[in-house]
This record gives structure tokens, C-alpha cells and sequence, in this order.
């Protein structure tokens, strides 16, 4: 078989802001991509087959940069990387390893909250904060935020300070979506979705996208997607494990488009 997709899962909550649950994650998300109700086929016709990956494992992380050197370990430079949150504090130190391998690359971020603080609760590391790390670091070249709908006025300050991209979502145009030049990371929130479609998240933020509109984004990417992590779902909030379904729909999207560029 040709090139594969490396895999891992981060078990990880510890900078969560609100409540615990996203380090239980990862398993639940294979369980529900192995699930007998569904297969293993993407959108386009893709067999998103186990075979596909070079899975590594889902890791218990004792300390936060421990995700930085795991990663490290774990990176290939001619195969691309899914990660498994976790909270949204991993992406920070998950860049800083494709970056010393990469150099700078774009970011699609998609979310209900831009994750901008330059501290929450007096943590530079919560997962309220990585895309502030990530723009002072100048780990990535371009960042653009689909779906925000939590703005405040301190992360406004910040997204200028950095030239953050932000398509709010009561703006959102689907026929108007952000071309990327660069090779791309895209960084997934769960709670981008309105919670009709996925409870099983920490921040019920209602006014979200549908699940067919988030597919849309990600099928519609044209730029070498070389990482992407999916986040801070919660199975401890989920419903008839209705978001682990989702979010395994996710997986099998973004591998699939991973696929394109290999």
C-alpha cells in the first residue's frame, strides 16, 4: 500500500476552562469510526479503510509539553498527521512540532470561541489561549477563524494585534469560503457545531453550524491539508453517542481530503 496517515490521540483536559471530559475522547472516536452502523467510505467515495493508518496509539499525558515531544516522535515528513483531542490546549504544542519540521504553515481553525486570550484564569496555557501561542511564536504564516460566535473584546484587540482572519458566523458564506495557497493545518472544535448536532461538548454555544455545513468547509479545502487535530468533544455531555458518530464522520472527511495530497 502507498503512503499512509499517522494517528494519534492525546489524552488530554487538563487546561480545560469549565469541565473535564474531552481526555476521554479519543477511544470513543474509534469505537464510533469502527462502528457496524456505519463503514469506512468518506463522501467522495474514499474506503477509509484501518489499513490507512499508521496508528500510534492514544497517549495519557502526565505533563503539557509531553505532547510536544510525542508528537515530535511521532511526525514523518511525507505522511500527514491526525490528532485526537483532548482539549483545545494541545494544538499549541502539537505547532510547535510540525513547525520544526515544516516551517510555518496556514491554519484553518474552526470554532464557536477564537481561543485568543492572551491568559484565561491566569493560564497562558488553557485551551481558551493555544492560537495566541501560536501567532507570538509565528508558527503559522496564515490564520483564518470560521464559525466564531463568542467575540470579546480583549480577543478582538488580539486577533488585530496578529492578523487573525475571522469569518464570524452570523457572516458565514458558504460560496465565499478562504482559498489556501500554503500547506494547511486545520484545527477542529466540536462546538463548532450547534449543539443540536453535537451535545457532547464542554460549551453548549447554540447558533452553530450544521454538520452538513462543516463538511462543506472541509470538502471544499484545496491546500495540501499536511495536519489537523478534531477537539474537545466531551462524551461525559454526549447523547446516544451522537457526537462520537460525528466526529468519527469528521475523521473520515478530513483523512479522505488528507488523501488528495499524497
Amino acid at each position: 500500500m502507498g503512503k499512509k496517515i499517522t494517528l494519534q490521540g492525546i489524552l488530554f483536559d487538563e487546561k480545560s476552562s469549565y469541565l473535564k471530559g474531552p481526555a476521554l475522547a479519543p477511544p470513543l472516536i474509534r469505537e464510533a469510526y469502527h462502528s457496524e452502523s456505519a463503514n469506512y467510505f468518506s463522501e467522495d467515495g474514499t474506503k477509509i479503510s484501518p489499513a490507512l493508518f499508521d496508528d500510534t496509539g492514544d497517549y495519557e499525558i502526565k505533563e503539557y509539553w509531553d505532547i510536544e515531544r510525542i508528537t515530535s516522535k511521532n511526525l514523518k515528513s511525507d505522511q500527514p498527521l491526525l490528532t485526537l483531542g483532548g482539549d483545545h490546549s494541545i494544538t499549541y504544542p502539537i505547532l510547535r512540532a510540525i513547525h520544526a519540521m515544516h516551517g510555518p504553515i496556514d491554519m484553518l481553525h474552526i470554532d464557536a470561541h477564537a481561543d485568543l486570550y492572551d491568559n484565561f484564569e491566569g493560564d497562558r496555557y488553557s485551551h481558551a489561549c493555544p492560537f495566541a501561542r501560536i501567532m507570538e511564536e509565528q508558527l503559522a504564516s496564515r490564520l483564518v477563524q470560521v464559525g466564531i460566535r463568542t467575540l470579546s473584546d480583549h480577543q478582538k484587540v488580539q486577533a488585530a494585534k496578529f492578523g487573525v482572519e475571522i469569518i464570524p458566523m452570523r457572516d458565514l458564506d458558504l460560496t465565499r469560503l478562504p482559498n489556501f495557497e500554503n500547506p494547511l493545518y486545520l484545527s477542529l472544535d466540536v462546538d463548532a457545531l450547534d449543539p443540536a448536532f453535537a451535545p457532547g461538548v464542554s460549551h453548549h454555544e447554540p447558533g452553530g453550524l450544521t454538520t452538513r455545513q462543516l463538511l462543506h468547509i472541509i470538502q471544499q479545502i484545496k491546500a495540501p491539508l499536511i495536519a489537523a487535530d478534531i477537539v474537545e468533544y466531551n462524551p461525559s455531555r454526549d447523547i446516544n453517542h451522537m457526537t462520537a458518530m460525528v466526529s468519527a464522520k469528521l475523521l473520515k472527511e478530513i483523512v479522505a481530503k488528507m488523501m488528495k495530497g499524497l
